[in-house]
């Protein structure tokens, strides 16, 4: 069985209700609940109990600015099951609840099914095949994803939490291809800006914080020409990972997050004692970090995901650079960091 917030939040599909242009039908027994009535104004609702529910949903981190569902079966919850049931085509693809968060506008974000992928494609996009499709299922984390985000030209630069975009996480391919599809995973949110939040607080500037890869489709992997099998099985395709620098000055490059004048392996390092305290204070968010000594003109940067397991490794630069990083690791970090591993999902 799927987590609850896998890919989206069950609980979210009660505020999942569109505005309609026929009348509610119902039998003469049931009584509609307020709620209801507020979110017959949906695109944008506008309800205190509705808002206070929302603010539950900003995560751990208390930064997220969207939520994301698949198109409800049914909707079960006691307050609405004898209410509504909507077919899932009349759901407006973006729901606004006005208050929600002081951040920013919070968005709920209805994604296509899975099943509306066709012959490795959704629309015009082509997105590929998942592990699972072709009978390669490691474990329950690596089960199809539930639905796809639709970005178009209008709604990309649309914010999902504090610092990031729906933009942020598109793959890199298909330029002029619109709509796109996204496949992202909350809980990567939440991680993200929990780690920004840790390295302010240990006095490390970290607001610009950039995504250098988020989501990358299943045929673009298999682009990248990767043999060690690391594409095949990367998380980067159920949308629990990003390569992330912080670049504050704008340059496009890992910023000097250690201050000792020198932009190099040592300031991932910074990331990845960021990601170890946030996993410490919230088990349910472990998952992978990886350092890599060089990402082309962005310098050093950090894997981060949600995979649901600790793993740790290092990629490029020196033998020696990588085991003097793993003798003053801990003795769990030292077991999962090995950079030539090649069943290693990055």
């Amino acid at each position: 069985m799927k987590a609850v917030g896998r890919c989206g939040v069950t609980i979210a599909a009660i505020l999942f209700v569109p505005a309609l242009t026929v009348p509610l039908t119902v039998t003469a027994q049931v009584e509609i609940h307020p709620d209801v009535a507020a979110v017959a104004k949906l695109p944008v609702v506008d309800s205190s109990s509705l808002r206070k529910m929302a603010v539950h949903l900003a995560g751990k981190s208390g930064k997220l600015l969207a939520r994301f569902v698949v198109p409800p079966r049914s909707l079960r919850i006691p307050v609405l099951a004898n209410n509504l049931n909507y077919a899932s085509k009349l759901i407006p693809a973006v729901q606004e609840i006005t208050g929600a968060s002081k951040f920013g506008r919070f968005s709920l974000i209805t994604m296509k099914s899975f099943g509306d992928k066709i012959a490795g494609n959704v629309g015009g996009y082509r997105v590929g095949y998942w592990p699972e499709e072709k009978g390669r299922l490691r474990s329950e984390a690596y089960e199809n994803p539930e639905g796809f985000i639709e970005v178009t030209p209008q709604n990309q630069l649309m914010l999902v939490s504090s610092h990031f975009s729906l933009r942020d996480f598109l793959t890199h391919d298909q330029p002029n291809v619109w709509p796109k599809y996204l496949v992202l995973r909350e809980p990567l949110l939440d991680k993200l800006e929990l780690v920004i939040q840790d390295l302010e607080k240990h006095g490390v500037r970290a607001g610009s914080m950039h995504i250098l890869s988020g989501f990358r489709t299943p045929d673009y992997n298999l682009a990248l020409g990767d043999e060690s099998g690391r594409a095949r099985d990367s998380r980067h395709q159920f949308g629990d990972a990003a390569d992330v620098i912080v670049d504050n000055d704008g340059n496009g490059r890992m910023d000097d997050l250690n201050r000792d004048g020198r932009v190099n392996f040592a300031d991932a390092r910074v990331v990845l004692a960021a990601v170890e305290r946030v996993e410490r204070e919230y088990p349910d968010l472990v998952g992978g970090t990886g350092l890599y000594h060089s990402g082309g003109p962005a310098g050093p940067f950090a894997h981060i995901d949600v995979r649901g397991e600790r793993a740790r490794w290092v990629q490029g630069g020196h033998v020696r650079s990588s085991k003097r990083h793993k003798a003053r690791s801990s003795k769990s970090t030292r077991t999962a960091s090995r950079s030539t591993k090649k069943t290693r999902a990055n």
